[in-house]
């Protein structure tokens, strides 16, 4: 075996991941164009359902029979699928017609469903857009639900991006919860843990140090504080808790 050959293999990753991989490559091409009329006619939410129920077992892998229970009730409401792996159910999502842009009404309303059940995770999709949402409660909190990827099937970014982000959707990666470390990854970076950060004592002290080294003045750090929260940091990033 040469080392190219080598060491593509062993950048591969898993044949799990390389096959769900497959799987959606094959499926992008596959669906690009019934996708597209589904979206030129303004198909409706019953159709878009088909072309996601395809979608759902083609490209990320589900049983339709086993995996997905449509019109999933919760409390004599329905959700349009539950989403279940090894009989456990895992995330509900919620369909809208394929011209229809997602919004945050979409959001709230399935968001609902995953609080009675305990899920954390949600998926919305017109078809055409897939977005993944991590759902958090914490008691005496409000409900936390942030959004853990973002892909637009028609869209112009790569293929190779795509199906990145498609994979964490897939069974085979759901079942072993790459989402997770996809969202807690992003949820670590994100602006307002960035602008949590900023505003620790520590991070303000060595700003307070490098100040001294560049200037000569020793700031004080409680006037620091004040200075990052109210002029570098944009406002709505900036919890009135965290001073």
């Amino acid at each position: 075996m040469s080392e190219t050959v080598a060491a593509a293999k062993k950048t591969a990753g898993p044949k799990w991941e390389t096959d769900a991989k497959d799987d959606i490559r094959s499926a992008l091409r596959k669906f690009q164009k019934p996708l597209q009329e589904l979206v030129q006619r303004d198909a409706n939410e019953g159709d878009t359902r088909l072309l996601v129920t395809d979608f759902l077992c083609v490209a990320l892998g589900y049983d339709k029979y086993e995996d997905l229970t449509t019109e999933y009730a919760v409390r004599g409401e329905f959700a349009d699928y539950g989403v279940r792996i090894d009989k456990q159910l895992v995330a509900f999502i919620e369909v809208k017609r394929a011209a229809q842009q997602l919004n945050a009404r979409h959001l709230r309303q399935v968001e609902t469903y995953a609080v009675k059940e305990g899920l954390e995770w949600i998926i919305l999709t017109n078809g055409q857009t897939w977005q993944a949402y991590h759902v958090t409660v914490v008691a005496g909190q409000q409900v936390s639900t942030t959004l853990a990827l973002d892909v637009d099937l028609l869209g112009e970014e790569a293929p190779a991006k795509k199906i990145e982000k498609l994979f964490h959707l897939h069974r085979s990666a759901l079942k072993r919860d790459t989402i997770s470390e996809l969202w807690k990854k992003q949820a670590a970076t994100s602006p307002q843990a960035l602008a949590d950060i900023l505003r620790t004592p520590a991070v303000l002290d060595a700003v307070r140090k490098e100040i001294r080294r560049q200037s000569g003045f020793n700031a004080d750090v409680e006037e620091l504080g004040r200075i990052v929260r109210s002029g570098v940091i944009r406002p709505e990033l900036v919890i009135d808790g965290k001073k």
